[in-house]
């Protein structure tokens, strides 16, 4: 599903996460993330207090948009989260970010999140193409 072009996207270009609850929609920008062996995306929670909200409420349902902005390739997968507080991935993003924020800020936990669909946005006749 997530093609050697998506993967490169992913793990050089910022995401925007898209999550909805209630009617109102929410999207955040996320710098603390990864893609794994296995192909799911990792995000490590620094500010995504509505985004966990927006899980709970609507059973981890999320999108995420991945683009290059000069050369206008792009990518929307959608799947599935889930919150994870300890383990590997975790203490991985606390590093990071503690690093990044000489201690003034940190990761709490990590969405885990399974894509179940890959859509193209790029510009072009693949544009809305499902990989």
């Amino acid at each position: 599903m997530l093609n050697e072009s998506v993967i490169k996207l992913l793990k050089n270009g910022m995401w925007d996460l898209a999550t909805c609850a209630n009617g109102e929609p929410n999207v955040v920008p996320v710098a603390f993330k990864d893609v794994t062996d296995d192909g799911k995306l990792v995000v490590g929670d620094v500010f995504l207090e509505t985004t966990l909200n927006n899980l709970k409420a609507n059973d981890g349902k999320i999108a995420i948009s991945v683009y290059d902005a000069q050369s206008l390739e792009g990518y929307q997968m959608k799947g599935t989260a889930e919150y994870v507080t300890e383990g590997t991935i975790v203490d991985t993003f606390k590093a990071m970010v503690e690093k990044m924020f000489h201690g003034a800020a940190t990761t709490k936990g990590a969405l885990i999140i399974t894509p179940s669909k890959v859509i193209v946005t790029t510009p072009g006749a693949e544009n809305k193409k499902e990989i």
